[in-house]
Parts: C-alpha cells; structure tokens; sequence
C-alpha cells in the first residue's frame, strides 16, 4: 500500500514554479531591454550579451566539474547573471570585460559561497562594483549617445545633473523626459529605455516572480528624496528626471529583487527599498559619483540579514511570553 507513497516533513506546498521557470521569465522580462539596447546603440552590444553569458554559464559548469558537484548550469541562473551584467556596461566596452566580470561574478560572488540560494550578495553587481574599480577608464560615465552620427561620446543624464546642467542649458542640455522614456539618452546598455524595463518589471509582477514592494518603494523613495532635496533649495527636485535617468529601474526591477539577497517577509521588503532608494539618492546628490543605484543595493544586501530579524513575523503556534 505504501510503494508509491512520499512521506515528507511540513510544509506540504505546491508550487509550478521552479529555478528553472524562475530564471527564465527573469530572461524573458529582459529580452525588451536588450532589444532596446541594441536598436539604440548597434549589434556591438549584442556581442557583449552573448559574451557575458557564455562566461558566465561556462565558469559556473567548470567549477561544479572541477568541484565534483551537479552541473546546474541548466537553470539558467548563470545566464540571468551573465545577462544583468551585460546590460550594466557601457556599449562600448572592450569585449574582454564582460568576460571577465562574468566568470568573476559566478567564482566569487556565487560559487564560493555555494551557488544559487547561499549568495548573500548580488553576483552580477558584485562583479559590476570590481570591474568599476578596477578599470574605470572603461566602466567611467561618457558613453556614446543613442544614433550619434559622428560617435562623440557624451556624459549621461545624471553626470550632466552632477555637473550642473540645466534643461535649458543649450549645448549641454538635459535630454528630455521623452528621451530618456524611450531610450534615446547615453547609459549604459540595458539602463537607458525605462518603457522596456517597465515592461519587463511588470511581466514578472504578472507573472508573481516578483512582488510590487521593493521596486516600487525603491523608486518612490528616490523620488520623494530628489524632490525634497532640490538644487535650489527644498521641494526643487526634479523627482521625475532622476526616475527616468540612471539604472534605477534596471536595479529596481530586476536586481534589488533577487530572491537569495533581499529579504523576504513584506515589511522587511519594503523597509529594504526604503533603504535603498535613501542610500541611491544620497550618493546622486551629494556623492562624488553620479549614480548610487548599484551600491546601494550591494549595502542593503548585507543589511538585509539584520532587516529581516527585525521584522522578523511571529511562529503560528508559538506560547506568547508572560
């Protein structure tokens, strides 16, 4: 009576889901800003996808081989890895970088600390935040714009606003807000359209793969902040500009949510993108670098821990003390 019986402990929970599923609606939700990004800034990017990608599926196979360990790279966690990195660099990278930054984000900030589920870190910003250190002179903030006929680099929105420029500023003017909606502005690959990092953010709220609380308080809170805090005194900001601007809602959406490095219970979620909107907005207006989004969440990710013991929800069943 009992051979095609599976005893297993609580909790009993189904779930079609799986890492795999996961991983490729993350995938899919990504595929408009990676089209964006090579309508905007040529097929090169799209080299620097496929590159990234590669490494980072080939680094994590080869250290499971060497360490004798289930080759996983059919997950297709590697490659949302690989891809979120890709689309944080600047489309005009040397194609080397990427590669290295890929097979450094699966060794380092994953696999050493025992693969998918056991990083306390984001990989891909890890490797993101080294490669910046390492070799800003490719990672820095001049990048080429979007259908530049005479390939003159230029500073991005938010570099423009850390140096002063003003929406009316003639040669140096802001780009506009239908601009940066679109895509049309200089970034980094899959940082500049916020219509097709929308659509991929809903896409996977559709899809329950993420919930609304972190991106939507992150991006709140950097709004709210900027507003406040305005170049010419309180209430000046332009809350909508540093919306739209900068890799905020590619880090929002897509790498502020990550399951491994972000808390889980609601109210630490939401305290979690308070915080990173807070760290964001502090480092763009008073930092000496134009963009926080990436070190903010790296810093919130080694909160998170002390953020969910915090709010940490009471155990059904558990005797309340006297």
């Amino acid at each position: 009576m009992l051979e095609n019986t599976r005893l297993s402990s609580s909790p009993h929970l189904y779930s079609a889901n799986n890492v795999s599923r996961i991983m490729l609606d993350v995938i899919i939700a990504l595929i408009p800003a990676s089209i964006a990004g090579c309508i905007f800034f040529g097929l090169y990017p799209l080299l620097i996808i496929v590159l990234s990608v590669a490494s980072a599926m080939a680094t994590e196979a080869i250290i499971q081989k060497l360490t004798k360990k289930q080759v996983t790279v059919n997950d297709w966690s590697a490659a949302v890895t690989g891809l979120l990195l890709a689309l944080n660099m600047p489309p005009t990278v040397p194609y080397w970088v990427p590669i290295v930054g890929s097979a450094f984000a699966i060794a380092v900030a994953k696999q050493v600390f025992g693969g998918l589920g056991h990083n306390f870190i984001n990989p891909a910003l890890v490797a993101r935040a080294v490669l910046q250190i390492s070799w800003p002179e490719f990672l820095n903030n001049s990048f080429v714009p979007a259908f530049s006929a005479d390939a003159v680099t230029s500073a991005t929105p938010l570099a423009l606003i850390k140096a002063g420029a003003e929406a009316t500023a003639g040669p140096v003017a802001l780009p506009s807000y239908m601009d940066m909606f679109l895509g049309n502005i200089g970034g980094s690959i899959g940082e500049t359209s916020a219509i097709a990092l929308l659509i991929g953010g809903v896409y996977l709220m559709i899809r329950k793969v993420i919930s609304w609380r972190i991106p939507v308080t992150f991006i709140a809170t950097v709004a709210l902040f900027t507003f406040i805090a305005g170049p010419k005194g309180l209430f000046t900001g332009d809350a909508l500009y540093h919306i739209l601007a900068g890799g905020l809602f590619i880090g929002a959406f897509f790498m502020a949510t990550d399951y491994s490095s972000s808390p889980v219970t609601p109210a630490a979620q939401i305290s979690f993108g308070i915080g990173c909107g807070v760290i964001t907005a502090i480092i763009r207006l008073f930092g000496g670098y134009p963009e926080g989004v990436c070190y903010s969440i790296l810093l919130m990710n080694v909160a998170a821990p002390l953020i969910e013991r915090a709010f940490k929800g009471r155990i059904y069943g558990e005797v309340a003390k006297s």
